[in-house]
């Protein structure tokens, strides 16, 4: 695999090496040894799965405190943009974000240690995303910021009336205004 430090210091895009013949392909996903030799110690303790359809915005989502969470995170069927915010108020990078395109094509997973915020848009029929977990989901601790706040300046790929979000991710507020950690 081959694990590429983005401009976020910590954040990650990982490019499998992929073995592909007549039958199909086999390809290592995850390796904890590489992983730790590449990122350092996470202690992934959850899987989790969503699928969604052309359109839907999830995110920009975190947890706070204790219940902070880093990811690794992929699309195993379809193709979305995905998107992690720094938060971390030390970091050079405060405020800024990065943008990948996972998709079952390219087979990149994106790593999002934890003090950022993540959501992803769905740019196919239908997306399949998974992502692995360091912490529990706590509802308390739950929290995010919106996704189209002007002053992250996120450039989504397509038009802003085609996307499809929660009411309760409409509601979340703008980065001036989010309680980070």
């Amino acid at each position: 695999m081959v694990y590429s430090e983005t401009a976020l210091k910590g954040v990650y895009i990982i490019e499998p090496n992929v073995f592909k013949d007549a039958r199909g392909y086999f390809m290592e996903a995850w390796k904890k040894s590489d992983f730790e030799q590449h990122i350092g110690v996470v202690d992934f303790i959850q899987d989790n799965e969503s699928m969604s359809s052309y359109g839907v915005l999830r995110g920009l989502h975190f947890q706070k405190g204790e219940f902070s969470q880093a990811k690794l995170v992929r699309a195993i069927k379809g193709r979305v943009m995905d998107v992690a915010v720094d938060l971390r108020h030390d970091s050079p990078t405060f405020g800024k974000h990065i943008m990948v395109e996972l998709s079952e094509d390219n087979k990149r997973q994106f790593f999002i240690p934890r003090g950022f915020a993540h959501g992803f848009l769905v740019l196919s029929e239908k997306a399949v995303f998974t992502y692995k977990v360091d912490n529990v989901y706590a509802p308390q601790a739950e929290t995010g910021i919106r996704w189209d706040d002007s002053q992250l300046a996120i450039d989504w790929p397509i038009d802003r009336s085609e996307v499809l979000t929660s009411e309760k991710d409409l509601r979340l507020p703008l980065f001036a205004d989010a309680e980070y950690f």
